[in-house]
């Protein structure tokens, strides 16, 4: 079966009896030509009808930019909390009219610079930190906007201290960190460590016990044995899934949280409260991260000063079971 050549502006100006430049005027919403409604409504008729989609480079250069805005993900796992952070951001910068694209780092594809160029994002978003040459690279392949942080501000540690001083609450003073394996992790995992290991000297007490896990119940029970040799009796885990994997390692030794030992996580993702037993885990507003980066993306784009970097996470408790 051949291919159906895709539709042209001239195919519409055909079908709808117009010019092709009443066609552009009418597709890209040009107010001030004194176009009638009805002539308006039959191009927008044939449009419909021969499913006609306007080509991103010629709607860009209509607009003097075009409507993508790229988020750039590093090499890591995309675990519920990033897809709750891309869903509620593409959902935030649609309502601007914006198209949110995602390029993860660390694969075989081509480098971010070059598929900037090439689709002709206007903005650019990174979920961690650029460096200056990264930046420069980026306006210079046509980004109009750039904002190189990551959803949580630049540091993570006041998520591990929130974490830390709530064991320490509770009695305990001798604490483990759960430090997840993958490559891609460390960097968010070491700034919410670092928040632990000030919450435990702010209280006078020795620096977590680090063990590494990945989400396997195996691993976790060797983390789980690291802990209890060293007398530890309350763990700050880097984000939910690693808890529930500290969880699964207690059970692989016949352990229970919290009589043999405290676990809280981090996220608040849907599956904490089906945890065995329920996740005591840190929530924060990602609502209000999402639409901070999404007013500095609109700003920027507008010519406007965009808001501050910083988003207030007011981070909340969610205390259950687990601890």
């Amino acid at each position: 079966m051949p291919r159906r050549k895709r539709p042209t502006s001239t195919d519409v100006a055909r079908a709808a009896g117009v010019s092709q430049t009443t066609v552009s005027f009418v597709l890209n919403d040009r107010p001030g030509h004194g176009i009638p409604e009805e002539t308006r409504q039959r191009v927008l008729e044939a449009a419909r009808r021969l499913d006609y989609r306007p080509h991103a480079t010629a709607r860009s250069l209509a607009r003097g930019r075009s409507d993508i805005a790229v988020l750039a993900i590093p090499g890591l796992p995309i675990g519920a909390g990033i897809s709750r952070f891309v869903e509620g951001l593409a959902a935030e910068l649609a309502a601007h009219g914006l198209t949110l694209v995602t390029h993860l780092a660390g694969g075989r594809g081509r480098p971010l610079t070059d598929v900037c160029a090439e689709i002709g994002a206007s903005a650019v978003i990174g979920f961690e930190a650029f460096d200056d040459a990264t930046v420069r690279a980026l306006y210079r392949a046509g980004a109009d906007v750039v904002i190189p942080s990551s959803p949580e501000g630049s540091s993570t540690a006041p998520i591990g201290r929130f974490q830390a001083r709530h064991l320490i609450e509770r009695g305990h003073r001798r604490l483990g960190y759960a430090l997840p394996r993958h490559p891609g992790l460390l960097r968010m995992a070491e700034g919410r460590l670092r928040g632990v290991a000030e919450a435990c000297a702010e209280a006078g007490l020795a620096p977590p016990v680090v063990r590494s896990t990945d989400l396997e119940a195996a691993t976790a029970a060797e983390a789980v044995a690291g802990w209890r040799a060293e007398a530890v009796t309350g763990v700050c885990a880097f984000n939910d899934e690693t808890a529930i994997a500290v969880l699964a390692g207690l059970r692989e030794h016949g352990l229970t949280a919290p009589a043999d030992l405290a676990v809280v996580g981090v996220d608040d993702i849907p599956t904490a409260r089906l945890a065995d037993p329920p996740l005591t885990t840190i929530s924060f507003d990602l609502g209000e991260v999402v639409r901070r980066r999404a007013a500095m993306v609109v700003a920027g784009l507008a010519g406007r000063e965009p808001p501050g970097i910083a988003a207030a996470f007011d981070p909340r408790l969610i205390q259950r079971p687990s601890t």
